[in-house]
Order: structure tokens, then C-alpha cells, then sequence
């Protein structure tokens, strides 16, 4: 579902990303992890056109996409999730919903799947964003981005800030998702045992490389947990 080849990207004349390569499949979890400061938001950011690529392909579906806009890619079927959550403080919850669905063609209906997925929605329609638990929030930016059903989804540290209850309600939102088989998930986290439980496929990025990846099951095994530690 997603292919990303040889990409490099600078900021200024700071080398960020390095030939860096990974792929997603379909109905796959792959968890990509690193320290602080390695190029895990920076390469998702290249992912969905907000800083330019220097060289090399992004592709989506078979379709390569680092030429377009990030609202192309959107359009394309990528769903992000951005690190901080970055809802509409102001908007209603199901106004919030409604503009994960801006993209698609005619007046579609926020689909009732999302309820069935995060339930205290339903129950908060008519608050405010900016009114919710962090854990609320994250929930509500979760299903924003799944409103226009995409190809890929991609999250940017969900667990970040968030009680554990509602973690595990994340981790069984994702899991779901995943076991419907319709859907590449690439996950950027931190929280290694988060990760170890979801990943079909696991990176470990540092210096702006991959310098480590294999199956999500031998995470431990293979010393992930010691490349992460602060």
C-alpha cells in the first residue's frame, strides 16, 4: 500500500532523512520507532507533501504521489493523525468530524462506524473540541481521520499524554482496524510495549536512517526496547 524509496530531505543545510526506505502492506501494522529527534515526524510530514523530498519516490496504491499536494494525498486515501492531536478547539465534536470528510465528493454523512469505534463521541456531538479530555481528543482526531475511509492511516504517537484507559481503547480501535485487512496502518511510537503489541512489522529509525526492522513479534528479542531508552 505504501512504498517510500531512497528519500532524502534537509532542512537548510542539516541532513534530516538519509536514503531512507520502508513499506506498508494491506491489513498490516508497522510500528516505527526512535529517540526524540531522529526524523520520525519529519519523515511523516514528507509522507503527506508538508516538507518537500529531495529525492527518491513516495508511492501509494501503486501510485507515486511525492509530486502532489498534501491535499491530493489526502484525497488519494491517506488519513493522518498528527502528533498533538490538532483538532478544531472551537468546532463541535461533529463539526470536527464533518471536516475529515471536506475532501470527498457530495454531502456525505459522518459514517455511523465511527460511533460503533470510539461510542463516547455519540455522546459528546455537540461539545466543543477544546472542551474534551486529552484522551478524548485524541480519540475524536483518530476518527476525524478515518471519517473518508482511507487507504492508509497514519498516527503520529497516539499515546502521547494519554491515560491508560483510553490507550487500551486506541489499542483495540487499531487492532480492529487492522484485522479488517482493507487498510495499511503506520504507526510512530515511542511507548515500546504499545507498539510490540500492535506491529505486524517493526523500524527503528536513529540519525534520520532505518538501522533496524523485522517482525513485530521478536521486538524484544531483537533489542529494540534498549535502542528507544532515553
Amino acid at each position: 500500500m505504501l512504498s517510500i524509496q531512497s528519500i532524502d530531505q534537509f532542512y537548510g543545510g542539516s541532513h534530516i532523512l538519509r536514503g531512507l526506505s520502508l513499506q506498508v502492506r494491506r491489513g498490516q501494522v508497522l510500528a516505527l520507532l526512535g529517540r526524540n529527534g531522529v526524523g520520525k515526524t519529519t519523515l511523516l510530514k514528507s509522507l503527506m507533501g508538508l516538507v518537500p523530498i529531495r529525492s527518491g519516490s513516495i508511492e501509494l496504491d501503486g501510485r507515486r504521489i511525492d509530486r502532489l499536494g498534501s491535499d491530493a494525498r489526502a484525497r488519494l486515501g491517506i488519513g493522518y493523525v498528527p502528533q498533538g492531536r490538532e483538532i478544531f478547539p472551537r468546532l463541535s465534536v461533529l463539526d470536527n468530524l464533518r471536516m475529515g470528510l471536506a475532501g470527498v465528493p457530495g454531502r456525505p454523512q459522518v459514517p455511523e462506524e465511527l460511533f460503533e469505534l470510539f461510542p463516547v463521541l455519540r455522546q459528546m456531538l455537540g461539545r466543543r473540541g477544546g472542551d474534551l479530555s486529552g484522551g478524548q481528543q485524541q480519540q475524536l482526531a483518530i476518527a476525524r481521520a478515518l471519517a473518508a475511509r482511507p487507504k492508509l492511516l497514519v498516527l503520529d504517537e497516539p499515546t502521547e499524554g494519554i491515560q491508560p484507559s483510553i490507550i487500551k481503547d486506541i489499542e483495540r480501535v487499531i487492532r480492529l482496524l487492522a484485522a479488517r485487512g482493507d487498510m495499511a496502518i503506520l504507526l510512530v511510537e515511542q511507548y515500546f510495549d504499545f507498539a510490540r503489541a500492535l506491529a505486524d512489522e517493526y523500524c527503528v529509525m536513529a540519525r534520520g536512517e532505518v538501522v533496524r526492522a523485522g517482525r513485530g513479534e521478536d521486538m524484544e528479542a531483537d533489542g529494540v526496547r534498549a535502542l528507544i531508552s532515553v
